[in-house]
């Protein structure tokens, strides 16, 4: 059940991170629900070196969206690297 939920909230995260991201972002369903889980990796490695999250502690939703825009950030960046070579 807990995978069932993490892939649930995953694609929420995702779908919201690609909206509030302007620009073309890759993939469909799958993309976006690695997009969201990851999002939520970053997140709460950004906040356990911050000190924010204790251990074991999971990162928000809003700080899980931040997160999966970072990645798309940087996603962008190589594709407009890549584009230009």
């Amino acid at each position: 059940m807990r995978v069932l939920i993490t892939i649930f909230v995953g694609l929420i995260v995702g779908v919201v991170a690609k909206l509030l991201m302007p620009g073309r972002d890759p993939g469909g369903f799958i993309v976006t629900i690695l997009l969201g889980i990851g999002g939520a990796v970053v997140a709460r490695w950004i906040g356990r070196q911050l000190g924010w999250y204790g251990p074991g502690q999971p990162a928000g939703f809003f700080a899980s969206v931040g997160g999966a825009m970072i990645i798309l950030f940087i996603y962008h960046l190589i594709r407009r690297a890549k584009n230009r070579v």
